[in-house]
């Protein structure tokens, strides 16, 4: 359990059994208990088993795979998937390959439906990018419709394992990976997946001597070059 959902779960009790005594009926407390249900739910924490092959990129979030589509960037060719998370999803993120996080961007934004498309560029997002196993990955956070508020813990320089716990979205989101245009994909869109567990692309064996530079681009500007 996210420590939020104790926070918002036991309050919504409190409410519950106050209205309860102050009433005398405790239909009243129905509603709060409800809610209490709810929150505690909504920020379930469960255990995941991480996958330990090298070279595998794995899913930051629980949901369903909207997209997968070969993107341009300044420094050439890239991969993205987009995952949905609906309020009925596992909301904590986790980080999707092993490496050291070189950069954390956050950007304000608009609140457009988490299967826009163009939520990706338009609403309130944090983007992380993780060097490591070979290849540089980022994930993006990307808030939708009822989120309201991204919660990201690491800072940039820390060393975060593939299947990490790195944050979490309040309520409906999307989350977006991009990553090199070698990668296989192992996904595709309509698939449900579970974050630090689903493995959304592999790297070639022959990549994962080499070790992507700073200018590989996973966190540039990018433009959809077609789906896949």
């Amino acid at each position: 359990m996210v420590r939020d959902g104790y926070i918002y779960g036991l309050s919504l009790v409190a409410v519950a059994v106050v209205l309860a005594w102050v009433t005398g009926h405790w239909p009243w407390a129905l509603a709060p208990l409800l809610l209490a249900a709810f929150f505690l739910w909504f920020f379930r924490d469960p255990q995941r088993t991480i996958p330990t092959t090298p070279g595998l990129i794995v899913s930051p979030g629980d949901g369903l795979v909207t997209e997968t589509v070969s993107i341009s960037t300044p420094a050439g060719p890239r991969q993205r998937i987009s995952i949905f998370l609906s309020v009925f999803d596992v909301h904590v993120n986790r980080c999707p390959i092993g490496g050291v996080l070189t950069e954390v961007r956050y950007k304000t934004g608009k609140y457009m439906n988490a299967m826009n498309p163009a939520c990706a560029e338009c609403n309130e997002q944090n983007a992380a990018t993780v060097r490591g196993e070979g290849m540089e990955v980022t994930f993006k956070q990307i808030a939708g419709l009822l989120a309201r508020r991204i919660v990201f813990n690491p800072r940039e320089g820390d060393r975060l394992e593939r299947g990490q716990r790195v944050g979490l979205i309040k309520f409906g989101s999307r989350v977006d990976v991009i990553f090199p245009a070698e990668a296989e994909l192992r996904v595709k869109p309509g698939q449900r997946v579970k974050g630090g567990e689903s493995v959304l692309a592999a790297m070639p064996v022959r990549e994962l001597s080499g070790v992507g530079g700073p200018d590989s681009g996973a966190n540039q500007s990018e433009s959809p070059r077609g789906g896949r």
